[in-house]
């Protein structure tokens, strides 16, 4: 074991497995760190005995630190993550004996291509290598330092939509907009590195309650043409706009429909789905249809969390602090979110919860992510939320009805 993380105790590659798969996979990695091109390194399928049993994947990725170009590496568990950072070289060092040993399936990917190499059990490896259309390198995610902007202020769609000027600088009102954009830029980039995304087609990535459309072109900026991005708005006069600022901008990748989350036509395969402060239950709505379709990445930003406030029946010891209705608001926010958070992973999802950009930009920062890696829940996961809705009287909840879990005892 180093630094908590099991390492493999099994033969040398040379002994296991023939070089030309491996050594053309592992010199592909070399050239991409190399020369900056790496966007990033998954690892998967952790070989029987030579792993923590919890141990499910490695993820490497470029950072920059004050000392210079690292490589971060995070360990993910089921219920924990364990991150490292290396030098390069070091980064190489610790690489090359846990590829096709501890993990038997390992991804790669550059703008300009990706590589798999699977290894079986026996310890024969097999090599695919697939070309994608040209794209600049990415920068290097900066961890204490400046970061370069994900979306450059001067972009048209920017200019066209109202948040800066011909010169690139925020219009009045607008800084606080401008920045909760580069934030989610930079959020969604992390999101998608990490998540279980195939890398051999086209991504499906919808965004429910689209708006104005500000998040939605910036998810179609960044991913270019690796996605199909589509904005669902029930305002024909936000879509009309919309449509026409990514035709004038020549975003092909990215189209504005109308609709309503409970009954817009949703892509026969969705990857993504992102809704954005969606309005009390519409956020249940967006999630629902988003696991009925299997979508492997869940995004969302709730806000306006009503439905639960009448339910609440605070229990003796609250009672004297929920009288105040801003501790009933806060209060009922945060049973809404939680509940939430523990139907997805139920349902089978991985699940997180956090402040994704300061209270000095939006109110509306809590965002819930959650990616479809784990077996659905058991009795005993059902019995922790039905013990949670009891605690504070919840009878019914939107997401849960959609699920068909009953939040009483049958």
């Amino acid at each position: 074991m180093k630094d908590g993380v099991f390492l493999p105790s099994i033969l040398p590659y040379s002994a296991t497995m023939p070089a030309n798969a491996r050594e053309r996979f592992i010199s592909l990695l070399r050239a991409a760190a190399g020369d900056g091109t790496l966007v990033k390194l998954t690892l998967g399928k952790p070989r029987t005995g030579t792993a923590e049993p919890s141990l499910k994947n490695l993820f490497v990725r470029p950072v920059t630190l004050n000392s210079g170009p690292h490589l971060s590496f995070v360990w993910r568990h089921d219920t924990r993550d364990i991150t490292k950072n290396f030098p390069p070289a070091k980064a190489l060092r610790e690489l090359e004996p846990l590829i096709g040993a501890m993990f038997l399936d390992a991804h790669l990917f550059t703008p300009v291509q990706t590589a798999q190499l699977e290894t079986g059990d026996d310890g024969h490896g097999h090599l695919r290598v697939k070309s994608l259309s040209s794209a600049p390198a990415p920068a290097a995610e900066t961890h204490d330092r400046a970061k370069a902007h994900l979306i450059p202020a001067d972009a048209s769609w920017l200019r066209a939509l109202g948040v800066t000027d011909e010169r690139g600088r925020p219009r009045t009102g607008m800084a606080d907009k401008f920045r909760q954009i580069e934030k989610f830029a930079e959020l969604l980039t992390h999101l998608l590195a990490e998540a279980n995304l195939p890398a051999d087609r086209e991504l499906s990535v919808t965004d429910m309650g689209s708006g104005k459309g500000y998040l939605t072109f910036a998810t179609a900026a960044l991913l270019g043409p690796r996605a199909r991005v589509r904005g669902i708005e029930c305002r024909s006069e936000l879509v009309e706009l919309c449509n026409r600022v990514a035709r004038e901008a020549n975003f092909s990748n990215l189209e504005f429909i109308t609709g309503d989350i409970t009954g817009a036509m949703l892509p026969g395969r969705l990857d993504v789905l992102i809704a954005l402060h969606a309005c009390d239950t519409a956020t249940d709505d967006a999630l629902a249809r988003g696991i009925a379709a299997g979508a492997a990445l869940l995004v969302v930003a709730p806000c306006c969390q009503k439905e639960l406030r009448p339910q609440l029946t605070a229990p003796p010891v609250l009672a004297p602090a929920l009288r105040h209705g801003i501790f009933q608001e806060r209060h009922a926010e945060f049973a809404t979110d939680a509940l939430r958070a523990l139907l997805l992973e139920w349902t089978g999802y991985r699940t997180k919860v956090f402040e994704f950009i300061s209270t000095d930009h939006t109110a509306k920062n809590v965002m819930i992510v959650a990616e479809k890696s784990a077996a659905p829940g058991d009795g005993n996961t059902a019995k922790k939320i039905r013990a949670f809705a009891q605690f504070y009287g919840i009878r019914q909840q939107r997401l849960a009805q959609h699920l068909g879990f009953a939040l009483t005892d049958i």
